[in-house]
């Protein structure tokens, strides 16, 4: 006899819980505690529960994956993980990827990626953020066109982002908690949608607690466009805390701050944004937003599948919410 498929309100069962907290512990949403999620998560895979968001297994045809050059890290990067993450699940459903890169020339001259030569993808996500007038070009060979991890207010594209507001208030707030009052940002706000929307988020929870904002404090990372990453000109006078609009800026900036002879987080905390790898291997592990990979990676394909399926329905924003994980890096005030 067929073995009976788990369900949710099976785990909440079991856990005492429920059906609510069973999903918000499952898909990484907030509102659980890390104890909760973690018993959740284990009685998930103990009883053999399988997740029935996945990704389309009707889809026929080739995805195509564009990330520029400017945000590919040869040590790796989120945006690696975020790429193997779509392989991953594309591969369990049998489904095959391009992947191509776009240098600074390329976008700034609006080049054709080779993907689209002999009509070899039926659809195409961007990950990490192009300019306005290349995606305007990738329209006129595309419809099928999803927009993972930024967005852009036109044209009108399906996008698959991380609340970066909320994430930038939650990281500031649990500094203000920590008695930080003099909190800087890192981070160039014009390089990506992402970096303005955690600046936004900084900004709301220090004016909400009426707290100085000092111009010497909003540290760029890169250059405008996001072609680079720059050296970080730290100031004489430093705050208590930075915010850093991702983890490997923080960790740039806890090594910068130790080249200094400053001790983190015992003279100055620091936090970053993605849970990305590096915020384990930091010395020490970076308080950070956890990001969801996975899950924005199969948000990203069912948009996509979605877009092939109803080319006429409306373009809409998918926008996923991260937690904090508190780690080493964060302390409070002497």
């Amino acid at each position: 006899m067929p073995r009976k498929q788990v369900t949710i309100a099976d785990i909440a069962k079991e856990c005492g819980t429920s059906t609510v907290t069973v999903s918000k512990a499952l898909c990484g949403r907030s509102g659980v505690s890390e104890e909760v999620r973690a018993k959740i998560r284990e009685t998930a895979d103990r009883m053999g529960y399988v997740s029935t968001k996945s990704v389309s297994n009707k889809f026929e045809g080739v995805i195509g994956v564009l990330i520029p050059n400017k945000f590919i890290n040869p040590n790796g990067s989120f945006y690696w993980a975020l790429y193997n993450d779509i392989l991953k699940q594309l591969k369990s459903s049998g489904i095959s990827c391009i992947q191509e890169n776009i240098g600074a020339e390329e976008e700034s001259g609006l080049v054709v990626p080779n993907l689209f030569s002999n009509n070899r993808v039926t659809g195409v996500i961007s990950l990490g953020q192009l300019s306005v007038p290349y995606l305007h070009m990738l329209m006129n060979h595309t419809n099928n066109l999803v927009l993972l991890d930024y967005y852009i207010p036109e044209p009108e594209l399906d996008c698959v982002v991380t609340n970066g507001y909320n994430g930038g208030y939650t990281l500031t707030r649990h500094l203000i908690s920590l008695g930080h009052r003099s909190i800087g940002f890192i981070g160039t706000r014009s390089a990506t949608t992402s970096i303005f929307d955690r600046f936004m988020g900084y900004l709301k929870a220090m004016l909400e607690s009426e707290l100085p904002i000092e111009p010497e404090w909003i540290i760029p990372d890169r250059t405008a466009g996001g072609e680079r990453f720059e050296r970080l000109k730290l100031p004489d006078r430093l705050p208590t805390a930075f915010v850093c609009n991702c983890d490997e800026t923080a960790f740039t900036a806890i090594r910068d701050l130790k080249a200094r002879g400053l001790s983190v987080p015992q003279d100055i905390s620091v936090v970053g944004y993605d849970n990305y790898l590096i915020s384990e291997i930091s010395d020490p592990p970076i308080t950070t937003i956890h990001v969801d990979s996975e899950e924005m990676a199969r948000e990203a394909l069912n948009a996509l599948f979605e877009r092939v399926e109803k080319p006429a329905a409306p373009k809409r924003t998918r926008i996923l919410t991260g937690r904090i994980v508190i780690k080493e890096s964060t302390g409070k005030v002497k």
